[in-house]
């Protein structure tokens, strides 16, 4: 009897066990900022895109470098001639001579002045190319001398690279700093959330303890309707809150490139400021040492200096060694054309229309272009590292403030608390005493974010990539 209650009972629970391996179970993944920001660099199609930007350099620099090698190519002809090409040569021209010889010698003389007259009258020919020509061979020709046109776009070429690299890094920089913002962002949402739930539980409590006064008579309607309206505004800013983890929680699983929706990211990484900041002086000299758009600025600035060098090579002639050989002709006799042949020859542009003139005058506006510029960054990034540093020591200044204020609201809701139940505090002084230190902790955590924010971006200006 017993066996078969067992197996009626599987049989029952069976159904109920198969759904609840369907529903999908929410997993939490605990995630360090590291770890956060190595996923980051393996998923991030932003990154993907610079580096294929440093490919696309290097294969440039490898064009460049194709330049010193000399070039082979393979080459077939066929023609088909209207005509043959002949030498034709009319016998007069060896007749007239001999015809004057034997006049002289023998003056009246017919017989052999007859024959060469008629020997005059014809032409001697001798082909020398059919009408149908064909030849396969191969030609190869190597510029020994360009006037240093090669070796300053070499240099040109690696300088590409470097500014793609560069490019590379700035990228990899400013995704750091959207993952600063959405991390430390999502950190602060799930405190929050943590901090209104803390508040709302706290106003539950204080609304069933203004019903059980009210009931006894120590506490008037007034004061539960403020405690229960006190609550239910705690209740919509939890539910905000957690509102706002979600679209958190959303926008870093996309930068992470984390798809399933079932998992849910928590930062470990905490929200922690130091006691001290380093120096704004030392902020300043990184910048100006590694900052990427003025690393990049200076990389081109080399470029156009190596560009206007051979701008004006093209004042001096190229020189190239070249060769040929016929592997098989058709048509073509090798007297006439030899199957092999080797050289040396140069080219020397003397006027074209002062092209290069002008490519040198722009050349040098450009470098005075990108010096302005380099000038006028500097100057703009330094305005940005101060502004970054006064927004780090602001609120640094309101930390340290909210902490104590923290520290007395916690005192004074206490302090308030025991009066509430002694009857000796009303339920507004209670309720005015949680909100402000449910207020004094969440301007915290965004003193805080909004710290790890102007460091990520400060650092992002000083060309460090480090995270905060």
């Amino acid at each position: 009897m017993m066996t078969r209650d067992i197996v009626f009972f599987m049989k029952s629970i069976t159904p109920v066990l198969c759904f609840l391996a369907s529903v999908p179970l929410t997993a939490q993944v605990h995630c360090s900022f590291e770890e956060a920001r190595g996923l980051m660099l393996q998923h991030n199609a932003a990154l993907r895109a610079a580096d294929a930007e440093v490919q696309i350099a290097r294969k440039e620099r490898d064009r460049a470098n194709a330049l010193w090698w000399p070039h082979v190519q393979a080459e077939g002809t066929y023609v088909h001639l209207s005509e043959r090409v002949e030498v034709r040569q009319p016998l007069s021209y060896y007749t007239d001579p001999l015809k004057a010889d034997v006049q002289r010698i023998v003056p009246g003389e017919e017989l052999v002045t007859g024959l060469l007259d008629r020997v005059g009258d014809y032409t001697l020919t001798f082909p020398l190319l059919p009408q149908d020509i064909a030849s396969v061979g191969l030609t190869a020709e190597w510029v020994a001398f360009s006037g240093g046109q090669r070796i300053f776009a070499d240099r040109v070429a690696r300088h590409m690279v470097d500014v793609a690299q560069i490019g590379r890094e700035r990228v990899e920089s400013a995704e750091q700093v959207l993952l600063v913002e959405r991390y430390y962002g999502l950190a602060l949402a799930r405190q929050a959330a943590e901090v209104c739930r803390q508040r709302y539980e706290a106003q539950q409590r204080h609304y069933a303890d203004a019903m059980r006064m009210e009931q006894v008579g120590l506490a008037d309607k007034a004061a539960r309707l403020a405690c229960q309206v006190a609550m239910e505004e705690a209740q919509r800013e939890w539910l905000h809150a957690e509102s706002e983890e979600q679209l958190r929680q959303t926008a870093l699983k996309q930068l992470l490139g984390i798809v399933s929706d079932e998992a849910e990211i928590v930062p470990t990484s905490p929200l922690s400021v130091p006691e001290e900041l380093p120096a704004e002086q030392v902020f300043l000299e990184s910048m100006l040492r590694d900052n990427y758009a003025l690393a990049s600025l200076s990389l081109e600035e080399q470029m156009a200096s190596d560009k206007l060098r051979a701008d004006l090579g093209g004042y001096l002639p190229s020189i190239a060694l070249f060769g040929k050989q016929t592997l098989w002709a058709h048509g073509l006799p090798s007297n006439l054309m030899p199957r092999t042949v080797v050289g040396v020859g140069f080219a020397w542009n003397l006027f074209d229309g002062l092209d290069r003139e002008r490519k040198v005058a722009q050349t040098k506006l450009t470098q005075q272009a990108l010096a302005w510029s380099r000038e006028d960054a500097e100057a703009e990034l330094t305005v940005v590292v101060s502004e970054l540093y006064a927004t780090l020591q602001h609120t640094m200044a309101d930390i340290r403030v909210l902490d104590s204020t923290i520290t007395l609201g916690e005192e004074l809701l206490r302090m308030r608390r025991a009066a509430f139940a002694e009857g000796m505090a009303t339920s507004t002084e209670l309720i005015d005493a949680e909100d402000a230190l449910a207020t004094a902790r969440l301007a915290r955590l965004t003193a805080q974010y909004a710290y790890h924010v102007a460091m990520a971006n400060l650092q992002a200006v000083c060309g460090r990539g480090d995270p905060p």
